[in-house]
């Protein structure tokens, strides 16, 4: 299945403006890059950070700039992974890399939630269905509400207020998972509306989260609550601070901003 991903920012720049910018796929995703496009305003100089994300460093000029990514992907047309009988996995047989993503963060504080965590899923069978319960109570209880969070509401927040965007829903989750001593690491990127009914909003980039469970990772999606077909992972990390989509530096405004995730056609 071939889906178009990309997005497009203007930003107005009162001086020079170092930028940080995290738009295309992870180099580690299941997805085959078919076409590629990539126009910023000054030339890029490109690494691979701690987590494996593609990340763009840039000066914004001074006055008005148009960044634009385009891609065509190949995806699996197939709804992501689950298997209601992953185990849990004990803390001393986790691999070094997951550990991690069972501490702290900056948005992210299980130690806050601990009693709340245990009170609520203490019962529930230790794995899948666990870290799924997670899922069904924010999405039950979590109101979706467009400028409800900001880029420093934590998880914590989140908990008392009820209300959020995509990111709030994915920060609690993890949050929930890790009291529980599940490792959860954070994932943002594009997600087309394949085989759903569209929401009344535009489209946005998205956020989603792993869990470890059974010695591999697992997609978890408190926000949408439903497997799904055609995701793009753009950044993974500890928290939607590592997977943030533009950083910058100085007095640039961002003026506008347009995000596509649309399926083109079989691959055939």
């Amino acid at each position: 299945m071939l889906v178009r991903i990309g997005c497009q920012f203007e930003y107005q720049a009162a001086e020079a403006t170092p930028s940080l910018w995290q738009v295309r796929p992870h180099p580690d995703g299941a997805h085959r890059i078919v076409t590629t496009t990539w126009e910023p305003p000054t030339p890029v100089r490109t690494y691979l950070d701690a987590y494996g994300n593609v990340c763009d460093r840039l000066p914004l000029p001074v006055g008005s700039s148009v960044l634009r990514y385009d891609a065509t992907v190949e995806v699996t047309s197939s709804y992501d992974d689950a298997d209601k009988g992953a185990a849990a996995v004990g803390l001393e047989d986790l691999p070094d890399e997951a550990f991690i993503y069972l501490l702290p963060s900056r948005f992210c504080w299980p130690d806050l939630l601990q009693d709340a965590a245990w009170d609520l899923f203490g019962d529930v069978e230790p794995g899948w269905a666990r870290v799924q319960a997670v899922c069904d109570w924010v999405h039950e209880n979590i109101r979706y509400e467009v400028g409800a969070s900001t880029s420093v509401t934590a998880a914590n927040d989140v908990w008392a207020s009820r209300v959020g965007v995509c990111r709030a829903f994915t920060q609690l989750g993890i949050t929930l998972c890790r009291t529980l001593n599940v490792p959860a690491r954070y994932v943002a990127g594009y997600m087309p509306d394949i085989a759903v009914n569209p929401p009344d909003l535009p489209m946005d980039f998205c956020s989603w989260f792993e869990a470890w469970l059974d010695g591999r990772w697992w997609t978890f999606d408190p926000r949408n609550n439903e497997r799904r077909i055609g995701r793009v992972v753009i950044a993974r990390g500890r928290d939607a601070l590592d997977a943030a989509m533009v950083t910058t530096w100085g007095s640039a405004e961002l003026q506008t901003m347009e995000v596509w995730a649309d399926e083109v056609s079989s691959a055939g």
